[in-house]
């Protein structure tokens, strides 16, 4: 033995290496000659994958149109709860292209999970739906029509924004202005966009024969999971100084996987990292649906020439958007390019956020106004009273204190119209108050227990030859959502029935009955139908105006019949719906040039394997800003207007940062990654690599 050999010893260092041959995916489909549109390059196809989204988003946005209403008015939730499974369920139908798109390109192809599973389910069909459709009509153009697959993606936005723009106006004409057994019809407002799903189905089946149809490329989602969890279990594997460090930390995957595929998941993760801010964008834009949906029925939708339902007021965001898709394309992006500036993608997103910042600074002022407005609500240890004298002549009302002394005296006309709550201060939570009636050359003495921060009539009625008082308790009048409110006081001696035409009468007690608040929509009620034990008759109630709250009092001292004195508690809501025109203008206009753009560089950015991938991780992205209006609706305690500061302010500081990200963010054609993947990875021989050696002393 040398005296090498005595001294030393060679360790080899092996490090992990797998004896599964990993498939190298496909580079491209099959050639298919493609037909063309009449006088274009555009592939004929791409009409019915357009017209069968049209289908799909009129259904998926006419179902969303109706929906917080739907949670409001007929499962009677909470305006929090309504917000809270609102984004929930948005959340959810962001989350499922996840699977849809580890379907479309590992298992079955996009065409078959878009009309199997996606149109088949609607459930589930949006994750089904969304990571393929915009990446299938993609793969319909060939290489060299690189420009007119970037025109498609704004025609296919246009198509999104169709649908949503009809159905959006349809579907609540369906539920409010159609009578289903005597209420809002929710059945054919959920319904005729079932309908039309069936209709994209039958579209989209239509074109099955002219398709580019890319076959599946291998089980790829899971291989980019494991691959990404052998490069970072390798590269901590193998930590010694004596190693030589790699370029990338995924080319520790290069003992197990081929190149290709590791410069496809470099390319991903690229974007992914990316991805990682644009949550705060969604939170903003999904409002719409939500809590702007909850603003507009706070104020007036009277426009003077037609009258608009706080749920059609969303029909500005994609009416605005096939104007706007337009004139950005041709007018505003060629401008900005002709005076120098290079505005790309990723610059397009950033000042997106910044108008979606602006658009909810604006509802915030809006909302501020709609404050100011309305009627002030009592604070802690007050009430608000006002007193409705129904005796034959006028009434001084004094309310008594300690000591006797007078906190309020108003001489009150019969039947007079109160122009204002007053407010009352207590000692304690709960108090009684004393009050004097004054009535002819009588004075009656009663007393009343109230509790804070609720509102309140005293009723005064004729007793015989005195007079009695009622403290009733108006509990609804905080809101009316919207809607119209009403109450009836009937001083007759029997029982009214009075028809509103809902499923239910509202019964009210003879002698002075007080009725339970009802809500109904907006409108004139030129005939109310009413009935006694001994007849029927009709009233007129005129118009119910947006947010006011009435009461009537039935009555018949005249010789004409029964007649509804009408009072107005709480005014009409006074701001127009008209002053959020210049929120939808801005968040749309930032939607257009954050997700218009966002969906074209999703497909341009990602490895020819991953299409329907990286749409779904963008998808993604809208199902985390969905959950962040939940958690911030459940659990934050904020008034409105400062809720939307706050959203305005944290999309303002994730603007700044997707800025310094996208900064340092060079695009690539993904095209370029095939001829430098022999360059990025480590000289590998079948199954092993160069080995690593290095001398110890035995």
């Amino acid at each position: 033995m040398n005296a090498f050999q005595e001294n030393e010893s060679k360790v080899t260092v092996f490090l992990p290496v797998s004896t599964e041959e990993v498939p190298l995916p496909p580079s491209s489909f099959p050639k298919k000659p493609s037909l063309k549109i009449c006088g274009s390059t555009y592939p004929l196809s791409v009409v019915f994958i357009v017209v069968n989204e049209f289908c799909e988003r009129f259904s998926f946005f006419g179902m969303k149109a109706v929906l917080t209403l739907y949670f409001l008015y007929f499962l009677h939730w909470s305006e929090d709860t309504s917000t809270s499974v609102y984004h929930a369920f948005s959340s959810l139908c962001y989350f499922t292209p996840i699977l849809g798109a580890a379907m479309a390109d590992s298992w079955l192809g996009k065409f078959k999970v878009l009309s199997v599973v996606g149109l088949s389910l609607i459930a589930l069909g949006t994750g089904g739906i969304k990571p393929c459709v915009a990446a299938f009509g993609g793969d319909q153009f060939e290489e060299k029509h690189a420009e007119e697959r970037t025109r498609y993606f704004s025609v296919f936005y246009l198509s999104i924004n169709a649908g949503g723009l009809i159905s959006t106006f349809v579907t609540p004409m369906l539920r409010g202005d159609v009578q289903c057994f005597g209420k809002d019809c929710y059945a054919l407002a959920f319904g005729v966009p079932g309908l039309l799903m069936v209709i994209a189905l039958v579209v989209f089946a239509m074109g099955s024969k002219i398709y580019r149809k890319p076959p599946p490329e291998g089980n790829i989602v899971p291989q980019v999971v494991k691959c990404i969890w052998f490069a970072i279990y390798n590269c901590f594997k193998n930590r010694s100084a004596d190693i030589p460090k790699r370029e990338h930390w995924l080319d520790w995957a290069a003992e197990k996987y081929p190149k290709q595929l590791i410069m496809d998941v470099k390319a991903l993760t690229r974007v992914l990292f990316l991805y990682i801010p644009l949550p705060m964008f969604w939170a903003l834009l999904d409002q719409q649906g939500s809590r702007w949906t909850l603003q507009a029925t706070r104020m007036n939708g009277n426009l003077g020439f037609f009258v608009l339902q706080p749920d059609q007021m969303q029909v500005l965001n994609p009416f605005l958007v096939l104007i706007f898709i337009p004139l950005f394309d041709l007018v505003f992006y060629p401008l900005v390019s002709r005076c120098g500036v290079n505005f790309t993608s990723l610059r397009k997103m950033a000042v997106g956020m910044i108008l979606a910042c602006l658009a909810f600074a604006v509802a915030a002022a809006v909302e501020i106004k709609i404050n100011e407005m309305a009627p002030p609500q009592p604070a802690s240890q007050e009430i608000s009273l006002q007193v409705l004298n129904l005796a034959d002549d006028e009434v001084k009302v004094t309310v008594l204190g300690d000591g006797n002394n007078s906190l309020l005296a108003e001489s009150i006309r019969s039947f007079q119209k109160m122009p204002h709550y007053s407010k009352l201060h207590l000692k304690t939570k709960s108090q009684n108050f004393h009050f004097q009636l004054k009535y002819h050359n009588l004075s009656v003495y009663t007393e009343h227990s109230v509790e804070e921060k609720n509102w309140y009539t005293l009723i005064i009625r004729e007793d015989g030859k005195s007079i009695s008082s009622v403290m009733v308790k108006d509990e609804e009048n905080k809101t009316t959502s919207g809607m119209t409110a009403m109450r009836f006081v009937n001083t007759l001696h029997e029982e009214v029935n009075v028809s509103l035409g809902t499923e239910t009468s509202l019964i009210v007690d003879e002698d002075y009955g007080v009725s339970a608040y009802r809500t109904v929509q907006r409108g004139e009620y030129p005939a109310v139908h009413y009935r006694t034990k001994n007849e029927d008759f009709s009233l007129n109630l005129g118009l119910l105006d947006f947010g006011a709250l009435y009461l009537f009092v039935i009555t018949n001292t005249t010789n004409q019949g029964p007649q509804a004195w009408k009072m107005e508690y709480i005014s009409a809501n006074k701001m127009s719906i008209a002053w959020q025109l210049p929120q939808y203008a801005l968040v749309t206009a930032g939607e257009v040039m954050f997700s218009v753009t966002g969906l074209e560089f999703s497909y341009s950015q990602a490895p020819t394997s991953m299409k329907s991938v990286l749409q779904a991780a963008w998808l993604l992205t809208i199902a985390v800003g969905n959950i962040i209006v939940l958690i911030v609706a459940q659990f934050s305690s904020l008034v409105q207007w400062a809720e939307f500061i706050l959203f305005s302010c944290l999309l303002l500081a994730v603007c700044l940062i997707f800025s310094i990200m996208g900064y340092y963010y060079v695009p690539i054609k993904p095209e370029a990654i095939q001829g430098s993947a022999d360059k990025q990875t480590p000289q590998i021989q079948g199954n092993m690599i160069n080995l690593e050696t290095k001398k110890t002393k035995l």
